[in-house]
């Protein structure tokens, strides 16, 4: 069992930066391929980023966020997302996520266990 717990959070104007936090206890994230979604009010959850088995080199991010958005792994036990030039359309709660099997990156299927997510609002 992996328990996730997102931080980070929080208000900032539209073209500003925040570093998101995932911490997870109970388990070493090395066992495990790391993904962060969000989810806008009235939309679905939505793929934004995920890394490869024990933070290797490979990264995957959603068009919507490529070149702005950058997912690492700060230790065994944390993982972040870093996000520059951001603006009112990434307004959503942010959620972390961890892959244990092989499934498809960006489904949210594929994804074992999840934190409950932080707030990200950025004003225009």
């Amino acid at each position: 069992q992996v328990q996730l717990v997102e931080s980070g959070g929080g208000l900032v104007p539209a073209g500003g930066s925040l570093r998101l936090s995932c911490a997870a206890s109970g388990r070493s994230l090395n066992y495990y391929a790391m993904g962060w979604f969000r989810r806008a009010p009235g939309k679905e959850r939505e793929f934004v980023a995920a890394d490869s088995w024990s933070g290797g080199s490979a990264a995957y991010y959603a068009d919507s966020v490529k070149g702005r958005f950058t997912i690492s792994r700060d230790n065994e036990n944390t993982v972040a997302l870093q996000m520059n030039s951001l603006s009112p359309d990434d307004t959503a709660l942010y959620y972390c996520a961890a892959r244990g099997g092989y499934g498809d990156y960006e489904e949210v299927s594929s994804y074992d266990y999840w934190g409950q997510g932080t707030q990200v609002t950025v004003s225009s």
